[in-house]
């Protein structure tokens, strides 16, 4: 066994970033689309409870993923950056803004999301069943601003993610690649 090979570790914190990052994309694509049928309901419907209480939910796990992924990117620059610090370039101040522009929205979608409903009311707000607790006071005045901040927030957010995705669209193919690779192995039918 050669020297010069990189010993690769099943749980490298590295890999956790990006486990939290693909099970936050996972939230985030059914929490957009979802606030979008929440914002055009029309009256009384069967699942309009379940809807608002499912969209929560995810909410409030978007949050605590959050807090988890922020201490794993803080581990993984310290021990990045603790050997080299990072060339300066325009492209690394981009990736770096565009980044943390990312992380401002993953906080302030969900954050502001959180005040609209406790502006409404309070104790109706819970991770799946069990009740999180009231961040904001009740204030009817104060709902019609945190929903429209959570609107453009979530819109905003909707924009950084598509240029993020159109910056990472080599990233993006060789995933799809080998999803598609897989799902063939995984699915096809032996000879």
């Amino acid at each position: 066994m050669s020297s010069a090979t990189p010993k690769f570790r099943l749980n490298s914190v590295f890999k956790q970033l990006m486990s939290v990052h693909w099970w936050m994309a996972g939230c985030f694509l059914l929490l957009l689309p979802s606030g979008q049928i929440m914002a055009g309901l029309q009256g009384e419907v069967s699942y309009r409870e379940l809807l608002f209480a499912t969209h929560k939910s995810l909410g409030v796990l978007v949050l605590l993923l959050l807090g988890w992924r922020v201490y794993l990117l803080v581990r993984v620059w310290g021990k990045k950056y603790r050997k080299h610090l990072p060339k300066l370039t325009g492209n690394w101040y981009f990736t770096t803004g565009l980044h943390s522009l990312l992380y401002l929205m993953m906080f302030a979608v969900p954050m502001s999301g959180y005040w609209l409903s406790n502006a409404y009311h309070t104790n109706n707000i819970s991770l799946f069943g069990l009740p999180m607790p009231d961040l904001f006071p009740v204030n009817s005045d104060a709902a019609s601003q945190a929903g429209v901040i959570h609107d453009r927030t979530s819109k905003a957010f909707v924009i950084f993610i598509f240029i993020h995705f159109t910056c990472q669209r080599k990233v993006v193919k060789a995933n799809w690649r080998r999803l598609s690779t897989w799902t063939k192995t995984k699915w096809s039918k032996p000879n």
